[in-house]
């Protein structure tokens, strides 16, 4: 028997994506939880009471206009999340993001309604750092006061978990790290014998036939059925037995039989479904990305305009050929789309058959190589950011040729292209930038690039781009 810690056991399925900065990635309370509803008010009223105060302050009063402002500022922000097992300087973090998104929203509705004038200069001014300030105190407030709350909702609530496999496992973790989560995880239920089991980290309680006398017996509150989806008919016999028990009884989807992109529960014409494979960039998320993308890249391309023609001049008296190289890409649902770059080389392969890049490279050009040491030969990249072909953070566009071989080679390798391709990516920051000259090195690119399909926000977007400035700046491996 296999004396691992769990965490261990299902690290193969919990990518780094939803644990970067080596922290967790939050779990919610729960709707039962107290504290879930100091959560949901916390920060919106940090907003709100401190515009009143500025207001009383300021003015003397508070004025109506103020009332209809915070109205719509609770709307936006409400439910609000505390993240009570964030660190300090995440929540910090967190709170600056978003603060400045909301604000900003603000800010441009009431330019282009010429509502701004309504409102003093000096509330708005002293309320853009105020907001921020008054969230995160509250935030430290509710944390001081949690232990408390918890003990308002009486003893915690005594739960198994039936099945112990990778995703039964991964539930433990989480109720084990959520110090908040009010439940206390009594162990598990399973029918076979502590030598077959992956881990002894968790209590194994009895077998599955004893699971309704075990609920009477130990008083278990809530069970989660953690058991593969082929077993329906002893699911169904397991839930006839709990019938005559007043435990609440909860189903751990089975996730990693389809390895889910982006699942969450849907329905269709009155019809519960669950995706199996999705864009993250659907709704609000699409507008978002679409946004930021456009923004960073008009910021950038002003940015760095006169570099660009330093570089399309330098490359243009130093070799003979093009100064931007075109080449045919797969982009969003594998359409083929043409991304530009410097030209590094002295040929300009775009055929059936195209060889990677490697050290020492004949065909790399001296100027070459140094720009793609640097990475400068992508910045006419975000010419095609603008266009709408590529994202500034995506999975890589791969050379039809070599999409061609490893859809083949990798299982699930087409699901990247449900999103568009970015100037750099989840894998490259996690040290897949270069060349791919093995298959493992290809496998390994694209675990992380699907990886970012599940776990895609907007602040990990920020994190890759600030990221890849601190990588190129020292990385050796593109050539």
């Amino acid at each position: 028997m296999s004396n691992a810690p769990a965490s261990a056991v299902i690290s193969r399925v919990t990518l780094s994506a939803a644990a970067r900065k080596r922290r967790p990635k939050p779990a919610t309370l729960g709707k039962d939880n107290l504290l879930s509803l100091f959560e949901s008010f916390v920060g919106p009223a940090a907003f709100v009471f401190s515009l009143w105060a500025l207001a009383r302050y300021f003015e003397g009063e508070i004025r109506p206009e103020y009332l209809i402002l915070s109205t719509v500022v609770f709307a936006i922000t409400f439910p609000g999340q505390a993240r009570l097992q964030a660190s300090i300087p995440a929540m910090v973090v967190e709170i600056v993001v978003n603060w400045g998104w909301i604000a900003g929203l603000l800010l441009a509705t009431g330019i282009v309604t010429g509502y701004t004038h309504a409102f003093s200069k000096q509330v708005l001014y002293a309320w853009l750092w105020v907001a921020p300030l008054s969230k995160f105190g509250a935030c430290l407030v509710l944390r001081g006061a949690a232990p408390m709350l918890l003990k308002l909702q009486g003893p915690p609530r005594r739960a198994v978990i039936v099945g112990m496999n990778e995703q039964g496992l991964a539930l433990a973790n989480k109720l084990s790290e959520s110090i908040y989560s009010h439940i206390e995880l009594v162990g598990f239920v399973d029918s076979r014998s502590e030598q077959r089991l992956p881990t002894n980290a968790y209590k194994l309680l009895d077998k599955l036939d004893q699971l309704a006398q075990l609920v009477k017996k130990q008083n278990i509150q809530i069970i989660y059925l953690s058991l593969p989806m082929a077993s329906q008919p002893r699911i169904l016999h397991i839930l006839d037995e709990l019938k005559d028990t007043t435990a609440s009884i909860y189903f751990v989807p089975d996730m990693f039989v389809t390895d889910l992109i982006q699942g969450h529960p849907d329905s269709v014409c009155g019809t519960p479904v669950i995706s199996v494979c999705e864009t993250p960039f659907k709704a609000s998320n699409g507008v978002v990305k679409r946004v930021s993308d456009v923004a960073f890249s008009l910021l950038i391309l002003a940015l760095i305009f006169p570099l660009l023609l330093i570089i399309a001049a330098a490359i243009k008296f130093s070799s003979a050929g093009p100064i931007i190289f075109k080449q045919r890409r797969y982009g969003l649902d594998g359409d083929q789309i043409l991304v530009y770059k410097f030209r590094s080389m002295s040929v300009t392969e775009d055929g059936g058959a195209i060889k990677q890049a490697q050290k020492n490279d004949a065909r790399i050009t001296p100027l070459g190589a140094f720009l793609r040491r640097t990475s400068l030969d992508e910045l006419p990249q975000f010419i095609n950011v603008l266009q709408g072909r590529m994202s500034i953070v995506g999975p890589r566009p791969h050379a039809v040729a070599h999409n061609e071989l490893y859809r083949k080679l990798i299982k699930g390798y087409m699901v990247r292209h449900k999103v568009k391709p970015g100037i750099t990516g989840w894998a490259q920051v996690n040290g897949y930038r270069g060349e791919t000259d093995t298959l493992d090195k290809m496998q390994g690119r694209i675990d992380y690039d699907l990886d970012y399909l599940r776990n895609w926000t907007l602040q990990l977007d920020i994190d890759i781009i600030l990221k890849t400035i601190r990588l190129v700046l020292k990385d050796q491996k593109a050539y």
